[in-house]
């Protein structure tokens, strides 16, 4: 499955960094952006998730939720979200349902082997559960800048 610009997001109710529980459907109303990504703490996602977390205000003065979403248990998001300081929703897709139905599991493959794993993706989904835009195989630089424009309408 995977899911295109016009298409209702995919709900979900998921673990987060800190004990608490992220629900898409509680945050209808806003802008959300969801972001997965492959594995706390490596220099990728770190990038990435602290590319966001530099934007907060931005994405604040427009009224958006950002979640970062990835395998990695509770316990491991919690070091991450601490050693960086980061400010926003990280949560825990371990069974690997929420990012199936997002169409960001997909078959990779480095030198010469097949595996399993997140494509680097993102959605932006409107204040009615719609999707907006959808970014698929993301390069880190200048990403959260194209996620910012397209929040604000640009």
């Amino acid at each position: 499955m995977t899911v295109e610009v016009g298409q209702p997001a995919p709900d979900f109710t998921l673990p987060a960094a800190g004990g608490a529980e992220v629900s898409l459907s509680s945050l209808r109303g806003r802008k959300v952006i969801v972001y997965f990504y492959p594995k706390a703490d490596t220099p990728g996602c770190t990038k990435e998730s602290c590319g966001f977390n530099d934007a907060l205000p931005d994405f604040a003065g427009v009224d958006a939720e950002i979640i970062g979403i990835s395998k990695d248990p509770v316990k491991k998001l919690d070091k991450f979200r601490d050693k960086y300081g980061l400010k926003f929703a990280l949560v825990s897709d371990e069974n690997s349902d929420t990012t199936e139905r997002f169409g960001s599991w997909v078959e990779k493959s480095m030198y010469g082997k097949s595996y399993m794993g997140i494509d680097r993706s993102t959605f932006l989904i409107d204040e009615n559960g719609t999707v907006s835009h959808v970014w698929r195989k993301v390069k880190v630089p200048g990403h959260v800048d194209a996620v910012l424009k397209a929040v604000r309408g640009g």
